[in-house]
């Protein structure tokens, strides 16, 4: 199993930088450190609605005193040009606007009468229903510090700093970041386009009716959904029969979009399973696809190479097993870290603890290392089987959220003996 998957991780390379706009490169890892270009916020601005004051015309300002101050103007976000606020003066204000010059604190609306000459006020009436706000006097009933309700200029980042540092995936916080600093673009490596073909004759899409000895296809649909998880943009084709030049066909298709490629049933050694026939000739002889057979459960057949003959139609491709459990277990340990390697971001693999097994396990089979579905509780460090050990078992898997790893020399586990336990969420 370790042989193969060194085979895979060791004949992939991350793929090129390219320039992106901020949306489209969602998900994507930052090739290079992003530096500030101009601080942020990039001036003195208001964290309320309020007045712009001078600290000394409020200093002694209380609900039975209250300073009264001339308005001399209004400050909404996106001011130009702004009034001066001089002694016994203040601007109205609202949160986000800039600071005017000769004021050094911001008092809160509620702090006020709003202009209204009563009580405190709860808000402001909006600028076009009372013009005359902007104007006039202000009641204020509360001191306030120097600086109060003021964010600084370059209070996030000042200019020169770094943003974030190359290796970062974008997320949105990220991207609201380098909008923040003035962004549009940025050099990332692309997501990589994975490409899920089932095959077998036996399957129908969900939403169709069944016919005698016909399945729903389930896998598809499961690897895409997990190539989606682990960062690719993933592309679901449609079952393929079990026709060699029908599946060799639509590979040789789908080569335009792919960085990579994942086919899922025909690589054991029945008479109908032809992943293997069409796949022949698919990629040059020294590093076509190859099968292998690992000993491990489930997942025991595996393939890996590159089809295409070269150049952009040139791509990775990982053949998984059919059953159900096997293809995502084999996903999980084989297609998820060339994904990530692909993508050129750490970690590649699952996080993988150490836990206990209170209910152990009766029996593994000997010279293969066994995953079984379980049940991972961090707060008691411990981990519960899920379903029995069969490779079709979709219940199951659907309510693990980690792996049992049982190694090759083990047959049985000890109720309250210690597993590897490989973490899915």
């Amino acid at each position: 199993m370790s042989e193969h998957l060194d085979d895979v991780l060791g004949r992939l390379r991350p793929l090129d930088p390219i320039e992106l706009r901020l949306l489209e490169a969602q998900g994507c890892v930052l090739v290079e450190d992003v530096t500030v270009p101009v601080a942020l916020p990039p001036f003195d601005n208001s964290s309320m609605d309020g007045y712009a004051v001078r600290v000394a015309d409020v200093a002694a300002a209380s609900e039975e005193f209250p300073a009264v101050l001339t308005v001399v103007g209004d400050i909404a976000a996106g001011s130009g040009e702004l009034p001066r606020v001089s002694p016994g003066e203040a601007a109205r204000i609202m949160t986000g606007a800039p600071l005017p010059p000769g004021a050094e604190a911001v008092v809160p609306v509620e702090w006020t009468d709003g202009g209204s000459g009563g009580g405190p006020a709860s808000g402001m009436l909006a600028h076009s229903a009372a013009p005359e706000g902007a104007g006039g006097e202000v009641r204020v009933h509360r001191p306030a510090a120097a600086r109060a309700h003021v964010r600084a200029r370059g209070s996030d980042v000042g200019a020169g700093e770094l943003a974030l540092r190359a290796g970062t995936v974008l997320g949105a916080p990220q991207i609201s970041l380098l909008a923040a600093i003035g962004r549009a673009t940025v050099r990332v490596r692309p997501r990589p386009r994975v490409v899920v073909l089932s095959t077998g004759s036996e399957l129908v899409p969900p939403g169709e009716p069944l016919g005698p000895g016909q399945i729903y296809d389930s896998n598809s649909f499961a690897l895409a959904a997990a190539a989606r998880d682990a960062g690719a943009i993933a592309y679901r084709v449609g079952a393929v029969t079990d026709d060699a030049a029908t599946l060799r066909a639509t590979i040789e298709d789908q080569l335009i979009r792919a960085d990579l490629l994942v086919t899922t049933g025909g690589v054991s050694v029945g008479a109908y399973d032809v992943v293997k026939e069409a796949l022949t000739g698919l990629g040059d002889d020294a590093d076509g696809v190859r099968f292998r057979k690992l000993a491990m459960q489930p997942g025991k057949p595996q393939g890996f190479g590159f089809v295409g003959e070269g150049g952009r139609d040139r791509a990775p491709l990982l053949a998984l097993p059919g059953n159900p459990v096997s293809a995502y277990v084999s996903f999980e340990l084989f297609v998820r870290p060339a994904i990530r390697t692909l993508m050129g971001v750490e970690p590649v693999h699952r996080t993988v603890v150490s836990a206990v097994c209170p209910e152990g396990v009766a029996s593994s089979l000997p010279g293969r290392r066994q995953f079984l579905r379980g049940r991972y509780d961090a707060d008691e460090n411990a981990v519960t089987p899920v379903g029995g050990s069969g490779s079709h078992l979709v219940k199951a898997l659907a309510h693990a959220n980690a792996l049992i790893v049982l190694p090759e020399e083990t047959t049985s586990l000890e109720p309250g003996g210690t597993v590897d336990v490989v973490l899915l969420d």
